[in-house]
């Protein structure tokens, strides 16, 4: 049965370079002491991977399943996994720094053992509002300072969600990048450590504990997998992060790994721009998305290293096929956001059009894994695109 998904115009670039050696940016012991922390956090719990078969009958394949994170530690996203556990890594090494704690972990740091010092400490960041959140509920939950930096199109909806977690939010002139070159900048004159999901030159600890996180989500997701693996895996691009954590999960997992495409909103396409270009490009512009949380213009340089050659296919889909697919999960009593559904926006997209299907080998026989990223982070604004309230905010 062919996919209904209305035509709307989209892109899709096939990456050269997929599947040539590169460097290790996520190491596997990493991952390990990652996923044994957060694990061990109170409120843990494994999200659900839903089976999908309405979406596959419709997209002409044999399986569809999505990883749905909108119950995640109650904040509503997959960020809660990265962010908090980054904030849990920088006060752990301050600590040990300052010789108040050779080796401070999560459960010492929610008991309040150390927190005459770690109340002296700031973490703060920039944010489209869902990272934020997880950094803010992290210095809440740890024992920290925080202040958070959104750009001028970030909801209130989302700010205020970040302010109630005990967060200074100052909102700033610009787009989502302006954002993290100023909380760079202010970090930088108030001694206060950045917990980002993104990467530059001389800046890559913290966004590899991020994105260590990160991979929790795609380990459970391969874990909750029953029969063949999935032939074709479709993540969410942004400045890359999770769509990077995802990759290496992907091929720590199944070999061959599935194939991976990388699905980014139309006019915040960093990653599209840098497979194009074969070397990291930013992208000018307000990058006026209704996927806020994917309204990137550059992308981690770390990420960027993993999806060189991790990613088989980059592409960039509009945001009414976004919206589309969040009344198609509505219906099936799935609440997605509108960042958590580009990548099944993607393969409704390319499963309705004959040369994309085909240069995606999707037929019959294939297996696709999605992830919702995100629940109703914006009440308001799930209402008002979707046409009714939420489950989860």
């Amino acid at each position: 049965m062919r996919a209904m998904s209305k035509p709307y115009p989209f892109r899709l670039f096939a990456n050269l370079n997929a599947g040539t050696p590169g460097t290790v940016v996520l190491p596997e012991s990493g991952f390990r002491r990652a996923r044994a922390e957060i694990t061990s956090w109170p409120g843990y719990a494994e999200t659900p991977l839903r089976d999908l078969p309405a979406v596959a009958a419709e997209a002409g394949v044999a399986t569809v399943r999505l990883k749905d994170e909108a119950g995640r530690f109650g904040l509503g996203s997959f960020k809660a996994l990265g962010g908090a556990y980054a904030v849990a890594q920088v006060l752990g090494a301050e600590l040990a720094r300052r010789g108040v704690a050779a080796n401070a972990g999560s459960a010492a740091l929610v008991a309040g053992t150390h927190a005459a010092a770690t109340r002296g400490i700031t973490v703060t960041c920039a944010t489209d509002g869902n990272h934020g959140r997880s950094v803010a509920w992290g210095a809440q939950r740890f024992g920290c300072a925080c202040v958070i930096f959104v750009h001028a199109t970030v909801s209130q909806g989302r700010a205020d969600a970040i302010a109630a977690y005990g967060a200074e939010v100052r909102r700033v002139p610009g787009n989502y990048d302006d954002a993290v070159r100023e909380a760079a900048k202010v970090a930088a004159a108030e001694g206060w450590f950045v917990i980002s999901d993104t990467s530059w030159e001389g800046y890559t600890t913290v966004p590899v504990d991020v994105m260590q996180g990160y991979r929790v989500m795609a380990e459970e997701a391969a874990r909750q997998w029953a029969g063949p693996p999935p032939t074709h895996v479709v993540i969410q691009g942004g400045v890359g992060g999770v769509a990077a954590a995802v990759s290496v999960q992907m091929r720590a997992t199944w070999a061959p790994p599935p194939l991976l495409v990388v699905a980014e909103p139309d006019r915040a396409a960093c990653l599209l721009a840098s497979a194009e270009a074969g070397a990291p490009t930013a992208i000018a512009g307000d990058l006026d998305t209704l996927m806020a949380g994917l309204a990137c213009g550059e992308p981690s340089l770390l990420a960027w290293q993993e999806l060189a050659r991790g990613a088989a296919f980059f592409m960039a889909v509009p945001d009414e096929a976004a919206v589309d697919c969040m009344r198609l999960l509505a219906g099936q009593g799935i609440v997605a956001g509108e960042s958590g559904v580009a990548g099944l926006a993607a393969l409704r997209l390319a499963a309705a059009d004959p040369a994309a299907r085909a240069a995606l080998g999707l037929g019959p026989d294939s297996r696709v894994l999605l992830f919702s990223t995100e629940g109703a982070t914006d009440p308001e604004l799930y209402q008002r695109l979707v046409g009714q309230g939420a489950e989860h905010g």
